[in-house]
Order: C-alpha cells, then structure tokens, then sequence
C-alpha cells in the first residue's frame, strides 16, 4: 500500500512535478462554452481567450463527484489519500472534497490549504518531501496543518481590467486606475485575500513584495518557494526577479517560477506578478 497525493487544478504546480499528483479538475467557462481546467483548455489558450474575449470567464469548482472518481480508483488499487485543497474560504472545492471522502472511511485525508494557486502548490510540494522521506499519512496532514499557516502569497496585478469586467470594481475607479497607473497589491493568508494598497508602476508595486516579506521575518529558503505570473509573457516577472535581486541571490540556486492557472487569471488578468514563500519563523 502506498500514499497518493491529489489535488486541485488551482494547484500551480511546476511541471517537471506534475505527474506525481493525481488533479481534480475544475470548469472554465466562457459564456455557454464549458473547459475542463488543464483538460480540454491549457493554460495557453486560456489566456488568449481572456484576453480575445468580450466576455468574462467564470469557473466551478470541482464537483463531489469528480473527487470520488480518482478516489475510488486509487483506494481499489489499494492506496492511501492525502488530498489537498485551495482555501474553504475561497472555493467549496474543499467541502466537495470532504463529500467525496465520506465514502472512504479510513481511507482519504483532506486538507484545506487555506491558499490558493502557487500558495497551495508549495505545501503540495513540501507534502511531497515529507512523502518521499517516509512519513505516514497521519505523520503528513499534521505537519500540512503546521506549517499551511506559515504560506505567504504577495501579488501584484497588473491591470484593472479584468476586476473591472468581474464586477468587482467600477468603470470609473478602473478607469481613474489606468490613468494613474495604479497596480493593486494583494497577499493570501490563512485562506482570505487581503489589499495591502495601490502602487503606482511596477517598481513602486515591487517594493510592496519586497515590504511584505521583510514583515514576515524573511523568507524560510530551506522550504519551497514559488514566483508565478499571467498570461503569456513573464517579462514583468522577470523585472521583478532582477529589482529583488538582493532578497534571493546567495540563497536559492535556482528561483522557480511557473504560469498562474485559469482560477486566478480569471480574476487577475494577465501581467500579474507572484510570489508564495514560508515566513521564517
């Protein structure tokens, strides 16, 4: 018998790891068009429909039924669960989850990340760690539960654009945004999305990151770190990289980074900036 990890879509797990987790799918939806996030739309052709589009995506979370199918199959090959999930507070992925457990009894483990994206594929990964070092399921979701509320995700959005399209801001603000070049900066913790403030340009925006990692004692580079962008052009990111230079260098051999899936970008738009690192405590 062995442990297998599964998680969500919303997951942005870098690719070289991808195949050692079991995904659950969420839906994308484009007006009455339906894609199975990663499936039948990549992330690629996610971004030029977003940014082609008239219309406003909007995604599903995954369903209690998607879960069961990969948990049965997994449980009659005689294996273990740990299941992963974004924030409860963000999605009712999590509950679809624990729905779907119910029918294993003994068998399958879920646990709220209480993050989101490149937040929630860091602890995927230092699950991983923990799997490949031996630990037993239990040993896992206790250590997950630690250490899930030392996740930082610190985001810096590029336009307005699309929180404008989502409803979620009027056409005036954005429109008074854009003249100014306003960039809203955004973090993640335990589960809820907080605004730490407006910065105008990138570089003014970088110093928001830069800021909120120094408020959380550093960055633990003995775990996982994780930087992400949207859309199809990471040339914000990589002006990110070189404008933090001092933070990284000497420290990590090598700063990874990854596309932001659907979920977020739907949001978020493309030319968004991230980064998910565990505060050293």
């Amino acid at each position: 018998m062995s442990l297998k990890i599964v998680l969500d879509s919303t997951s942005d797990i870098v690719p070289e790891l991808l195949g050692k987790f079991e995904i659950v799918p969420l839906t994308v939806n484009f007006g009455e068009e339906e894609f199975i996030d990663g499936v039948t739309i990549t992330r690629e052709e996610f971004y030029a429909k977003l940014i082609e589009s008239d219309v406003i995506p909007t995604t599903s979370q995954a369903s209690p039924e998607a879960f069961e199918r990969v948990f049965k199959k997994l449980v009659e090959n005689g294996d273990e669960v740990l299941c992963i999930t974004v924030a409860s507070k963000l999605s009712g992925t999590y509950q679809s989850a624990c729905i779907a457990a119910e029918e294993f009894p003994g068998k399958v483990r879920v646990i709220d990340s209480r993050s989101v994206a490149i937040g929630s594929a860091i602890l995927a990964e230092f699950a991983l760690y923990l799997l490949e070092k031996g630990l037993s399921a239990e040993e896992i979701e206790k250590e997950l539960i630690n250490k899930r509320e030392d996740i930082i995700i610190v985001a810096l959005i590029d336009t307005l654009e699309y929180l404008k399209k989502g409803g979620r801001l009027s056409k005036t603000a954005a429109f008074a945004g854009s003249l100014l070049n306003i960039k809203p900066v955004v973090s993640v913790e335990d589960g809820e999305i907080n605004v730490l403030g407006k910065a105008r340009g990138s570089k003014q925006g970088n110093n928001f990151l830069i800021k909120e990692i120094e408020k959380a004692g550093g960055v633990d580079f003995s775990m996982p770190l994780l930087l992400g962008y949207t859309g199809h052009d990471p040339y914000m990111l990589e002006k990110y990289k070189e404008d933090s230079r001092f933070i990284w260098e000497g420290k990590v051999e090598n700063l990874r980074e990854t596309c932001i899936g659907s979920v977020i970008g739907t949001h978020a738009g493309p030319g968004a900036i991230a980064v998910a690192f565990f505060k050293n405590k």
